[in-house]
C-alpha cells in the first residue's frame, strides 16, 4: 500500500473520530470502513488480524452503548462547539498519554469550555458533570473504542 493510499485511510478514520462527536455522523462505522479498506488493500495476515480486532472492538462498543441511556445534545444543555472542544481533547488525549489519555482529555476538555462559558468553577464542574451523566459516558465510550481501533491500526502500520 502507497504512502498517499496511507494517508487517505488515516483522514477516513479522523473524519469517524470527528464523527463520533458529531451529532448525526455515524463514526464507528466510517472507522471500521477505513480499516476494512486498509487491510483488503494490504492482505497480510496482520491486516485481517486488525480487521477482526477492530470489529471485535467495534461490536462490542455497541453492546455497551445500547445499555447506556439515549444521547440528548439538547436536554444536557452542552452546546455543540464545547461537545467538539471536549471530543477533539479526547482524541489529543489519547495520543498524549497513550490509550488512558482519552477519557481526562474529554472531560478536561469539556471542562474548560464550561469554565470560559460559566466563568466559575462550581458552574463550571457542577454542568460538566451534568452532562457525563446525560450523554457524555455514552460519548466517550463510542470514543475510546473508535480510538483504540485507530491506535491498532497505526501500530500495525508502523509494524508492517
Amino acid at each position: 500500500m502507497g504512502t498517499w493510499q496511507l494517508l487517505l485511510v488515516g483522514l477516513v478514520m479522523l473524519l469517524g473520530l470527528l464523527g463520533v462527536v458529531t451529532p448525526g455522523v455515524p463514526g464507528p462505522p466510517i472507522v471500521w470502513a477505513g480499516v476494512l479498506w486498509w487491510s483488503m488493500t494490504d492482505r497480510s495476515a496482520l491486516a485481517w488480524a486488525v480487521l477482526a480486532g477492530a470489529t471485535g472492538v467495534l461490536l462490542l462498543e455497541q453492546a455497551v452503548s445500547w445499555l447506556l441511556p439515549p444521547r440528548r445534545l439538547r436536554g444536557a444543555g452542552i452546546t455543540r462547539r464545547a461537545f467538539l472542544v471536549a471530543g477533539l481533547a479526547g482524541i489529543a488525549g489519547f495520543f498524549v498519554l497513550p490509550v488512558l489519555g482519552a477519557v481526562p482529555g474529554f472531560v478536561g476538555g469539556l471542562y474548560g469550555v464550561e469554565r470560559q462559558r460559566l466563568g466559575g468553577h462550581g458552574a463550571a464542574w457542577a454542568s460538566t458533570r451534568n452532562v457525563m451523566r446525560a450523554l457524555g459516558t455514552s460519548v466517550l465510550v463510542e470514543l475510546f473504542a473508535c480510538l483504540l481501533v485507530v491506535g491498532g491500526w497505526i501500530g500495525a502500520v508502523v509494524r508492517g
